[in-house]
């Protein structure tokens, strides 16, 4: 999507990323095809999104194979910093305390072992303290079960990372169950907490404003932004991703300034 979005050098459109790096973002949750380029996984109904399979005909990122050691490692770090962050954020905002974490075991565990050693402290830094346990029991847990297939699988270079047939930086199992309960934990009790909902539902009546806004009325569009030869040569899917890569580049103040400019 880059592509359509960016538009800053002479000889290409998108951003100046490696090779690599393209395949890190792309892949980071695992391959999207099998080698036949049958899509595979959450894919399989999906479909390969579209900003992807436009590129891979200008540029094969091999989709079946897995991706660097150091995009997984990339990927579960960002597993391990929303874990933690939401956690700390759901906790500041007050959509659950830390005694609700006792549901989940491993925080149990924590918060058991945080009351033993600091029988009088406060909420606050009772959370702080669990986010800082969780980050280090995740990351260790990481480092330890990494260090355990590398020594299995003995790779020689990236080649044979890619081609493991399984990714190489990764939760031990009872580990990653653990990470699991923590996600419906905050899926349930944060990302779908009542108070979440309604921005969320705010949020998603000015984005549906605003493109049918722009869909019936293309002028409100910047002149950048209107189709270079004209609507009859565009069809009505290219004219639908149009608009909605204009709407996917807004910051949240430009959005809320632009729906309050066209319909207030």
């Amino acid at each position: 999507y880059k592509r359509q979005l960016e538009h800053r050098y002479p000889d290409f459109d998108g951003l100046n990323l490696t090779w690599e790096a393209l395949e890190g973002i792309v892949k980071h949750n695992g391959p999207l095809t099998a080698r036949n380029g049958a899509a595979v996984g959450r894919y399989r109904d999906r479909g390969i999104p579209v900003g992807v399979s436009d590129y891979i005909r200008t540029y094969d990122l091999e989709l079946w194979s897995f991706a660097s050691l150091e995009a997984q490692v990339a990927a579960i770090a960002d597993d391990i910093a929303y874990d933690a962050h939401d956690i700390d954020d759901g906790l500041r905002a007050g959509l659950f305390d830390v005694d609700d974490l006792k549901v989940i075991p491993i925080a149990a565990d924590m918060i058991a072992d945080i009351a033993s050693r600091y029988p009088d402290l406060d909420d606050g830094r009772r959370g702080a303290e669990l986010v800082r346990e969780l980050i280090s029991r995740l990351i260790g847990a990481v480092v330890s079960e990494a260090r355990r297939r590398l020594q299995l699988a003995r790779p020689t270079g990236v080649d044979d990372v890619r081609n493991h047939g399984e990714v190489l930086i990764a939760f031990p199992a009872e580990v990653a169950q653990a990470e699991a309960g923590i996600k419906a934990f905050l899926k349930l009790r944060m990302y779908r907490h009542s108070r979440v909902m309604r921005v969320m539902g705010d949020a998603e009546q000015i984005l549906f404003d605003l493109f049918a806004r722009y869909h019936h009325h293309p002028g409100d569009l910047p002149p950048e932004w209107l189709p270079p030869g004209g609507d009859r040569s565009e069809t009505e899917t290219g004219r639908a991703r149009r608009i909605g890569n204009f709407i996917a580049g807004m910051t949240d103040r430009f959005a809320l300034t632009e729906h309050q400019r066209l319909f207030d």
